[in-house]
């Protein structure tokens, strides 16, 4: 099959609904002879900051002279930015070779478009001669297709209210399905502060007998002067400290997810991965992870003086637009906010742009792509009655991201978020595509 075709198949998987379970993942990897048992993981669920942990632990350890494979979801323009070795993502002869295998060994058997991705991907890296794989879930933990690993260490980021209708309504129910991916003998590194989860995964922690390091007990992260901050380990990290730590994005957030991948790289150490505080200082500072809390200023296509401020982020649930808003109000100055929003109909509208639009002088609500978006005008029904800004519902992403550029000057703020399928789509149109589409 041809690198299209494959795209194609996968695409049409899209089709069916979102499967839950082990089976048809540990059913495929035996007929493949299961070549995860070849491989070293490191295991990252949570609902915020899956992302950006997997990035700075890529960071440091590749400065660090490891050969790292990378697998995180969702893709924001093409499927291949899903699997990363290093600074590479995986060719499009390569997916199309790993996808045609993956086709002739299903044959009419049905799998869904997540478990066609991490088999693709654990084929990938297990043919590529790796030290370590940091693969993050899905969806939960517990019955996410990625959960058919034994990692070295186990990661848990921030735990909030997400994807209720899989996961439960409640943040006990929640925090059970992310606790799912801790494992008899692999410590756990955890950030999920909010009491109710955390008091879940200490009891699972416990019940399984394995150790737990928590961001805010164990080890934590300082502010510094002049935007630097440092990690503090308590006594089972014999009192260590790395100071003029520097974060790559300016979210509020972002050195508690860093504060994580720092307490995962001290547990690697037993396995043989020695990390030095001068090559963590440096990864962190250096960190990518496009379209989250993405900061840039860009002149206008065919101006050299009109500049745009841009800030692209991917936050789509109510914690993250949460982390957003706190981030403008002590990151950013700037005399208008002129907001580009669009979400999926799914999500909690009402709740998230409660948070957003009194931050925002000019909305601007549009259409993201994908089946479950919300239309511009079903997404200003959420809006709230009070809201004081302009508002304009335009369909097309392309023609809101216009309507802004004529609108901004160089002292405005232009948000762009509610989405990754917007993100993605708007990040395109503005810095190109992260792989060859």
């Amino acid at each position: 099959m041809t690198y299209d075709e494959v795209l194609a198949h996968l695409d049409s998987l899209q089709m069916h609904k979102i499967k839950l379970g082990l089976d048809a993942m540990q059913s495929f990897l035996e007929k493949v002879g299961r070549p995860e048992n070849d491989l070293r993981f490191v295991h990252v669920a949570g609902t915020n900051g899956k992302g950006s942990v997997c990035a700075a632990l890529s960071e440091a350890l590749g400065r660090a002279g490891y050969k790292i494979g990378v697998y995180t979801s969702p893709h924001l323009s093409s499927v291949r930015e899903r699997f990363r070795i290093g600074d590479r993502y995986i060719t499009k002869d390569e997916f199309a070779a790993l996808g045609s295998k993956i086709c002739e060994v299903l044959g009419t058997e049905q799998i869904t478009y997540f478990e066609f991705t991490t088999a693709l991907g654990l084929l990938w890296f297990a043919e590529s001669e790796l030290d370590l794989v940091l693969l993050e879930t899905g969806l939960g933990g517990r019955l996410d297709a990625t959960n058919i690993v034994t990692p070295l260490v186990s990661v848990i980021t921030s735990i909030s209210m997400d994807h209720e209708a899989y996961l439960g309504d409640s943040m006990t129910a929640v925090a059970g399905e992310k606790a799912g991916i801790i494992k008899k003998g692999v410590p756990v590194v955890s950030g999920a502060t909010a009491p109710e989860a955390a008091a879940v995964i200490g009891e699972v922690c416990k019940e399984k007998n394995v150790d737990l390091f928590c961001l805010g007990r164990e080890f934590d992260c300082d502010e510094e002067d002049d935007n630097r901050w440092c990690w503090s380990g308590g006594d089972v990290f014999d009192g260590l400290r790395i100071e003029d730590l520097e974060c790559a994005h300016p979210s509020l957030v972002h050195k508690e997810n860093d504060a994580l991948a720092i307490a995962a790289l001290l547990q690697l150490r037993p396995h043989g991965f020695n990390v030095d505080s001068d090559t963590v200082r440096k990864g962190l500072a250096a960190v990518k992870w496009p379209g989250r809390m993405e900061y840039f200023e860009q002149a206008l296509p065919g101006e050299k003086v009109k500049m745009c401020r841009y800030l692209l982020d991917g936050a789509h649930n109510l914690e993250g637009v949460k982390n957003l808003a706190k981030t403008l109000e002590q990151k950013f100055s700037y005399e208008k906010l002129i907001c580009i929003w669009g979400a999926m109909i799914d999500k909690d509208l009402t709740g998230t742009l409660a948070i957003i639009a009194p931050l925002a002088d000019e909305l601007i609500l549009t259409q993201p792509d994908g089946e479950r978006s919300a239309t511009a005008a079903q997404v200003h029904s959420f809006l709230p009655d009070n809201y004081k800004g302009s508002v304009h519902c335009v369909s097309r992403g392309v023609d809101a991201l216009a309507l802004v550029q004529g609108k901004a000057t160089d002292k405005d703020l232009i948000v762009i978020g509610g989405s990754l399928y917007l993100i993605g789509a708007m990040r395109s149109l503005l810095l190109g595509d992260l792989v060859e589409i």
